[in-house]
């Protein structure tokens, strides 16, 4: 039976990892700030599911508090720190770009000094496809450049690997960056597209289209992340006889569906979900947007066996059946 402390624990993937590890009879301890850049409640309802069990705790810390950070470390001792506390979205970074240095780069930092500080043995935190940037050579891979972010919230993620590298080459701390690829499914947040499309679809309000529907997703289903960190979690990376360099206690990943389909695709899938059609309005491209995402997961699947096992045409329905249940919607 493991001990971990996650960040992020009343979040999307936050709460299905939790979930995850309380289900195989692990104790978390779980933090998040609940904040109100989407609806709170959706947050409170995921911590009432996970406080059903009896090995979960919470409390309502935000890593940008340092002094707070660093007394919950201290008072959960942890040899493995699950990190996916962030503050999220593209667009929103436009307008509050302040929130994204706190809680992205402060925030992370405190975490990093936590781990130091605390002896935690292995660092998993969350960075993102959005750090790929201006790149266009495709499927992404992590040897590709990621220099050029077009967004904060890209910038942000790829100051925490910079970050993480330092300290793996400082302090021995072991960590590993998982960059994941829009991820979907139950419970999710309500600014991602696939959940405000379902909104609206079922309302029979029209839905915005941007780039004129010339937009391509590597769209990856929650579960197949989850089982992704768990995977990896007793995995930390370490030094080899082979190779003694520093750097051989950092790692990055990419955790993607493997798979980049149209937005107008996807949209089908939802319409045909729902039984009804969308009214789509289309828009240029928005200022921060990248026109294709689309995961190498090679080193993923040979270094702990990754594999997506949930295709869009199987997770979509199951995000809908969610939907209609937890919205009480026909």
């Amino acid at each position: 039976m493991g001990q971990y402390i996650v960040t992020g624990a009343a979040g999307f993937i936050g709460y299905h990892l939790c979930n995850l590890l309380l289900r195989q009879g692990d104790h978390v301890f779980g933090i998040d700030n609940l904040n109100d850049y989407y609806g709170v409640q959706l947050k409170r309802d995921r911590v009432e599911q996970l406080s059903r069990h009896d090995q979960f705790e919470f409390e309502v810390v935000d890593i940008a508090d340092r002094e707070a950070t660093t007394s919950c470390f201290e008072a959960h001792a942890s040899k493995t720190v699950l990190h996916l506390a962030a503050q999220a979205g593209v667009r929103h970074s436009l307008n509050h770009p302040h929130s994204y240095v706190d809680s992205n780069v402060l925030g992370f930092l405190n975490v990093l000094e936590a781990c130091r500080h605390f002896e935690v043995s292995h660092l998993v935190y969350a960075s993102s496809s959005s750090v790929y940037g201006a790149n266009t050579e495709v499927p992404f891979a992590v040897e590709h450049r990621v220099d050029r972010p077009i967004n904060l919230y890209a910038a942000t993620k790829r100051a925490n690997e910079l970050m993480a590298y330092s300290y793996s080459h400082l302090f021995g701390l072991r960590t590993t960056g998982l960059r994941f690829f829009t991820v979907y499914g139950p419970w999710g947040r309500p600014d991602m597209a696939y959940y405000s499309f379902t909104k609206a679809i079922l309302a029979g309000d029209p839905i915005d289209v941007y780039n004129h529907g010339n937009v391509r997703r590597d769209f990856t289903y929650v579960d197949d992340v989850t089982s992704a960190i768990l995977q990896i979690i007793d995995r930390a990376p370490a030094n080899s006889q082979e190779d003694e360099t520093m750097d051989a206690r950092y790692r990055l990943y990419n955790i993607g569906g493997h798979r980049s389909v149209t937005v107008e695709h996807f949209i089908g899938i939802i319409e045909q979900s729902l039984g009804k059609s969308a009214k789509k309005r289309y828009l240029p491209a928005q200022p921060g947007d990248v026109e294709e995402t689309y995961a190498d997961i090679t080193n993923s699947t040979r270094d702990f066996g990754f594999e997506p096992k949930t295709t869009i045409e199987e997770g979509i329905p199951k995000f809908v059946d969610w939907y209609r249940e937890y919205h009480g919607a026909e």
